[in-house]
């Protein structure tokens, strides 16, 4: 996931009920799949971010150094102007880039 590039908004929108589950037919099935997304998503930025951090992580027992390090501050600058994580579920939605079915149907016409 690419989140440069991603054309979710940052500020909060308005989106139109029947786009949401036009998909599905069901706006209740649409948001729970938006919401599993946006879940998944928020679970790869944190990593992601931790990840990032702990390069600039140093293991001292003394708490009275604290560092400053700009890189550090640069990369959480970054990912709090992202935008959040059921944004870019809900876009992504949008977008047809969410695979998606329902269990109940598939298991009925077997």
């Amino acid at each position: 996931m690419d989140l440069k590039k991603s054309n979710a908004p940052v500020n909060t929108t308005t989106i139109d009920k029947n786009l949401v589950d036009q998909s599905t037919g069901n706006i209740y099935e649409a948001i729970s799949v938006i919401s599993k997304r946006a879940n998944q998503i928020n679970v790869d930025i944190k990593k992601e971010l931790l990840e990032k951090l702990d390069e600039f992580a140093t293991y001292n027992d003394s708490l009275e150094e604290i560092f400053e390090n700009k890189e550090q501050i640069e990369v959480s600058k970054f990912y709090e102007r992202l935008p959040k994580p059921h944004a870019l579920a809900a876009q992504e939605w949008l977008d047809g880039k969410i695979y998606h079915r329902n269990t109940k149907t598939d298991s009925e016409s077997l």
